[in-house]
């Protein structure tokens, strides 16, 4: 199995984001020691610009892209390949402002791309190229937003999340929210940590139970 990591916390060593997809990266590897993971961190390799050019680019049928266009276009193509590539997908964030960082919605332009990551058909459909990958979404929150909960209805993050990546073909997304966070309430945030670690390795364990029959016929 082949992992696409992507963290997008601009907090470093001190994210929490980034804390709990390690863990999950290390409870998927010791249920399955032959995994292998890409990782992408876009606090470090930031996704492309849209620009002016990549804009007209896009919409340019690529034979006949001028050898700007193609230049300008290639670092969305080599991340387009990357997911492409990947039999599994992990997402890692911070919500910021009740939605995604900035870096992780530049990441989501850059990587739905008609040709690449979905296609237009003749009769006006568009078919997504990402179907049958494992997905995770693994989010941090300082507040509490699930149901019942007096912020419950300010969570722009997952429905983004699932139609940005609903439209390029991620059908059944898992999602573990860590929440809340806050750092004045240390038993609340302790708590929370806790469940989100029990949630990554269950669904740890269940990714590599469903994976380990495939790979049993292959070896």
């Amino acid at each position: 199995m082949k992992l696409l990591h992507v963290d997008s916390s601009p907090k470093g060593a001190t994210s929490s984001s980034r804390t709990l997809s390690r863990f999950f990266v290390d409870q998927l590897r010791s249920n399955l020691p032959l995994l292998t993971v890409d990782y992408l961190d876009l606090a470090a390799e930031p996704a492309p610009e849209i620009s002016e050019l990549f804009t007209r680019a896009t919409y340019m049928p690529a034979e006949d892209r001028t050898d700007a266009m193609r230049a300008v276009l290639a670092p969305s193509d080599a991340l387009c390949q990357r997911l492409l590539a990947a039999d599994a997908l992990l997402f890692a964030m911070p919500m910021h402002n009740w939605t995604m960082p900035a870096a992780f919605k530049a990441f989501i332009d850059a990587i739905v791309r008609g040709s690449l990551t979905y296609e237009a058909t003749d009769d006006g459909r568009f078919l997504g190229q990402l179907g049958g990958r494992k997905t995770l979404f693994l989010t941090t929150r300082g507040v509490d937003l699930r149901a019942g909960a007096p912020f419950a209805g300010m969570d722009m993050l997952t429905p983004s999340l699932r139609t940005a990546f609903g439209f390029i073909g991620v059908e059944e997304p898992q999602f573990v929210d860590a929440q809340p966070l806050q750092f004045a309430r240390e038993l609340e945030r302790a708590d929370a940590l806790r469940c989100a670690r029990r949630e990554l390795t269950a669904i740890a364990e269940s990714w590599a139970d469903e994976v380990r029959p495939a790979l049993s016929r292959t070896g």
